[in-house]
């Protein structure tokens, strides 16, 4: 629990930040449509969160989609969750919105690659690229409502093959390269795509990985298939493949074909996002063309400030929730870079020099990014001009308060938001906005038309104390419904079984009292020693902070006895490194003095490195099963794991503690 006594902010807004932020001008904006004095950014909020009407119409006008599609009518009828309808009397597109308007020559995506090639697409390119690909999609006979599938790398191709697919009105779905062919037929498999995107090959780590072999064979799980369109990247002989008709990327891309727009009712469906599938099969997360592109102008327009003059650059993949953000900044007229490789080849500071070297003005990475930079001695400010980088943003876990401040510094007093939401609504529930501080290992707001809180079991909100992370009224980019879920059960499931009526996300946060938010992980994984609920967050954040632990992951098992065992596995920065007694008392000493003396684990335990889902996740629930005897194919997927090998060790210590038990008379 952070403490009552606020620290002092990492960042604080200027005058200027204040007064060219555009949340500052949509306040003005909001104030005007309101008739409200929104003076700070909570009354902003509570407004947003009130009045959703008023709220999303007003983002609606702002972002400029009356000028395209003419005035939004109904905002939301019903407001039920599930079940809500947004903006039932328009008809939009997702494409159209993004490449309406823009300036013919300036750039719009950049394309690096391992290799430092690059790649620069302007507005106008793009959308002639677009024209042709759609056009050709329609010549397939792909059209409203049906599945266009990518199996590709981080590229621009991927980003024209997302809104061609979107201008046809068709429903766009992706995997990157990286994932073995069973795992691309679980995700894509069930959709019954027309048409397959798809690349030969991809760079990673310093050499380039063939992938047509992985093609052919993602195909058989993909049999309503008619048309591959390949991205031809350096290797040579094509596909060879007798039942599918296979074109080449370059060909269609450069066709001739007029602009042109299938728009759909606003909560008809875009794409389909998918859930890690670390404990089973991958749920399809269905989200639309309107809710989608309205929350992304709200979270990267306000919360992040991208606009015109702004390139975003996330390290990210087309298998990532954070690759279709990245793609939709192009919503707000800001340019994206897309970058085809490793974020350590050559060395650590390879993310850090392409923002230096392409002019990046937003940086999105993950924690264990900036943790790697810190314990590599990176400061890149140093020797890399960042004097065009704005601010800074991470995600995929919390961030602990010492990472926090270092990034902060390190950039010379940048701006660092963390942020923190889901596949589920493709957004963020809470993170930052350039008109409030930093804190260290803190979100600074709930986000503006997210209503969410946290609630104790009973359903009571709670100030200063860890609660369940819940939404109570909903927002335009939740899932419409899940994939092969026609009833919506799943859905409801997962989201609507414990608070009925209200979403319960599965996060385990506190909100303090200055309104900031501190993410203390999963619920389902909640730490419960003595009758008392902790988050493994505020372990790793101790942990992670000792110089010689490169990365932490602890448990908390009930076992058969009645007892409860919580051990912690260490990854050491220096592999040929002891973990001695010595550095286990050091261990359990600051998490006792910077926890709590009950977040000391029983045990600490050192392994070679940790399993992690695919986007970086630790697999803290599935873990814990298989501690617990759990079959450990029944509990993850092990081709949704970076490397499922690392998995052993866990194994092998499960087998011998189950070995040591008692047995019963």
């Amino acid at each position: 629990m952070p403490s009552p006594t606020a620290p002092a902010p990492l960042w604080d807004p200027s005058e200027e930040t204040l007064t060219r932020a555009r949340v500052t001008q949509f306040t003005a904006h909001a104030e005007r449509v309101s008739g409200r004095r929104l003076s700070a950014y909570e009354d902003l909020w509570d407004w947003s969160t009130t009045d959703l009407d008023g709220f999303w119409g007003a983002v609606w006008d702002f972002f400029g989609l009356t000028e395209v599609f003419g005035e939004h009518g109904s905002v939301l009828a019903p407001q039920a969750m599930p079940g809500s309808v947004w903006f039932p009397n328009v008809q939009v597109n997702y494409a159209e919105f993004v490449l309406t308007g823009r300036p013919q020559d300036q750039v719009a995506i950049v394309g690096v690659g391992e290799d430092e090639a690059v790649t620069e697409v302007t507005w106008g390119a793009l959308r002639r690229q677009v024209a042709a690909v759609a056009q050709w999609l329609r010549d397939r006979g792909v059209g409203r409502g049906d599945r266009v599938v990518g199996y590709l790398p981080n590229t621009p191709e991927a980003v024209v093959a997302l809104l061609a697919t979107a201008g046809v009105g068709a429903v766009w779905s992706s995997v990157g390269q990286d994932y073995a062919p069973s795992a691309v037929g679980d995700r894509l498999g069930p959709l019954g795509a027309k048409v397959l995107i798809t690349a030969d090959s991809y760079r990673y780590a310093g050499r380039r990985h063939d992938r047509r072999a992985a093609v052919r064979e993602v195909l058989a799980s993909l049999p309503t298939v008619t048309d591959v369109l390949l991205v031809e990247r350096g290797t040579e002989g094509g596909l060879d493949i007798s039942d599918v008709r296979t074109h080449a990327w370059a060909d269609v891309a450069a066709g001739e074909a007029k602009p042109a727009w299938e728009r759909v009712g606003f909560d008809d469906p875009l794409w389909v996002l998918f859930s890690s599938g670390t404990t089973g099969r991958p749920k399809g997360i269905v989200q639309s063309h309107g809710g989608i592109l309205l929350e992304q102008l709200k979270f990267l327009g306000l919360h992040l400030d991208l606009g015109p003059a702004d390139r975003l650059f996330w390290f990210t993949s087309p298998s990532w929730v954070m690759w279709n953000i990245q793609s939709s900044a192009l919503a707000t007229g800001a340019s994206i870079l897309c970058y085809d490789g490793s974020p350590t080849a050559p060395d650590a500071r390879r993310l850090w020099q392409l923002v230096d070297d392409h002019d990046v003005t937003l940086f999105g990475s993950s924690p264990g990014y900036l943790e790697a930079s810190r314990a590599t001695g990176i400061t890149p400010t140093d020797d890399l001009d960042l004097t065009g980088l704005r601010a800074l943003a991470t995600t995929g876990a919390p961030i602990s308060p010492s990472t926090h401040g270092w990034a902060v510094t390190a950039t010379g007093g940048l701006p660092l938001y963390s942020v923190s939401g889901g596949t589920d609504i493709c957004s963020a529930f809470c993170g930052g906005v350039p008109t409030v501080p930093i804190w260290p290992g803190e979100l600074s707001v709930r986000n503006l038309g997210v209503a969410m809180d946290a609630w104790d079991p009973d359903g009571n909100p709670l100030r200063g104390e860890v609660g369940e992370l819940v939404m109570t009224r909903p927002m335009p980019s939740m899932p419409i419904r899940f994939w092969d879920d026609p009833e919506g059960d799943r859905y409801r499931e997962s989201y609507f079984e414990v608070y009925p009526g209200v979403w319960r996300h599965g996060d385990w946060i506190t909100v303090t009292d200055r309104d900031s938010v501190v993410i203390h992980g999963r619920s389902d994984s909640t730490l419960n020693r003595h009758g008392v609920r902790m988050g493994s967050a505020d372990i790793y954040n101790v942990v992670e902070d000792v110089p010689e632990v490169a990365e932490s992951l602890v448990l908390g098992i009930e076992e058969p006895d009645g007892g409860y065992w919580m051990p912690l596995f260490v990854v050491l920065t220096d592999p040929a490194a002891e973990l001695s007694d010595e550095l286990r008392d050091h261990i359990r000493q600051q998490i006792r003095t910077h926890a709590s003396p009950r977040h000391v684990p029983d045990e600490i335990i050192r392994v070679a490195a940790l399993p992690h889902t695919r986007t970086g996740k630790r697999l803290e629930v599935p873990l814990k099963r298989m501690m617990q005897g759990a079959d450990p194919d029944s509990v993850v997927q092990r081709t949704a794991l970076d490397d499922p090998e690392l998995l052993t060790p866990f194994l092998d210590l499960a087998r011998e503690r189950r070995a040591r038990r008692p047995s019963v008379q």
